[in-house]
């Protein structure tokens, strides 16, 4: 049996989750070895003794295969980590999926793209900025990628599709659900036209916690990340917060001052985003990685009618000075670096998060920090 099943089956065993795959995949032992396993030997590789009885119990040749024949019954792609077209830039983040399940084509997880986020509630100057940017990137040869949901994802989508463009969306839900439910037409086309990709195995039942989630594939499958319209709370912050950990490029959109749903994005620009008020903001960052196209076709009409924002100064604060003194010495952990410093955590980490998006500083995986 193929190792890519094998794998399709542990990411599908209830109770088992991506760290216990991880604890599984770092044992000693190969997948096809699990499937003789007894309780006590998945207790052994670190499972717990009610995953471990639901591992015994099912996992084996005949489950698998039952597993493998719904998916391809159900016409949804699978994407597993052992594949040779896993996505490279996803396999480098610090939590890859082990599984993604997708409608559509496949290849476009393989061309340059960009996340492009924002509030599900957008004002008239959003809709119209999404809508100008995601036009932009398209005809540069940018695929854009978003959640499918409501405001600033389904506009860019939209628009993506309007123009003949690449699109994925990335779901919080399992693949054979539509959320929202109005979304259902757009849905559709995707699949057709672009590519829809979810984590969660065919009927999963949703929950919130699983929203958060999804944005780290959204994030990782990118190059950067644009947030569009957001405001000082928005989940598109926590997209912004994965492609910082995933050493991604973040950009904003610099919108009214007086706006709640620019407080986001003004933050980020405050912290070193980089601003963009036209497509070709994004693009040139990307000229190497672009296919065929050349940037120069872009149309300049189609930027953004904004202010100048002026960029934030690259010198460090005296703050940033000294966690860059500390992080001369050697990688620290967070824990380290509150010691060292003496400082609330919330001071700690809107300095590490400046940091990270002046490029100063690197995540690494268990909170561990180092220069660049």
């Amino acid at each position: 049996m193929e190792e890519r099943w094998l794998l399709l089956g542990l990411h599908e065993l209830e109770g088992i989750g991506r760290k216990t795959i991880q604890r599984i995949w770092s044992s000693d032992y190969q997948l096809h070895e699990l499937l003789h396993f007894s309780e006590q030997k998945w207790i052994e590789i670190g499972l717990s003794p009610a995953q471990a009885r639901i591992a015994a119990q099912c996992y084996d040749e005949e489950w698998v295969h039952e597993r493998y024949q719904r998916v391809q019954s159900g016409d949804i792609g699978t994407v597993t980590y052992v594949d040779e077209d896993y996505p490279l830039l996803m396999k480098e983040t610090v939590d890859p999926p082990w599984v993604m399940y997708t409608k559509g084509d496949k290849s476009l997880l393989h061309t340059c793209s960009v996340a492009m986020v924002g509030t599900r509630v957008p004002t008239a100057y959003g809709r119209r900025a999404a809508e100008i940017l995601t036009e932009g990137l398209c005809n540069a040869g940018i695929t854009i990628v978003s959640g499918l949901a409501r405001g600033i994802d389904s506009i860019c989508h939209e628009t993506a599709l309007r123009r003949g463009g690449n699109t994925i969306g990335v779901l919080g839900t399992a693949i054979d659900q539509i959320y929202p439910p109005q979304n259902a037409s757009l849905f559709a086309e995707m699949a057709s036209k672009g590519l829809i990709l979810s984590e969660y195995p065919p009927g999963t039942r949703s929950h919130p916690g699983m929203f958060p989630q999804r944005n780290r594939i959204i994030a990782g499958l990118t190059k950067g990340t644009l947030v569009v319209e957001a405001d000082a709370r928005s989940g598109s912050l926590i997209t912004a917060d994965a492609a910082l950990e995933a050493n991604r490029d973040v950009f904003a959109v610099p919108g009214p001052i007086t706006s709640p749903k620019s407080r986001g994005t003004l933050s980020l620009i405050k912290q070193g985003a980089k601003t963009v008020t036209e497509a070709s903001d994004i693009i040139e960052e990307y000229e190497a990685d672009l296919r065929t196209r050349e940037v120069s076709s872009y149309n300049r009409e189609q930027s953004l009618n904004l202010k100048e924002v002026s960029r934030v100064p690259e010198s460090e604060t005296s703050e940033e000075n000294r966690v860059i003194l500390l992080l001369e010495q050697g990688t620290m952990t967070l824990d380290e670096l509150l010691d060292a410093t003496a400082w609330e955590f919330g001071l700690l980490h809107a300095v590490l998060l400046s940091l990270i998006i002046k490029k100063r500083i690197a995540q690494l995986a268990g909170t561990k920090y180092k220069l660049i």
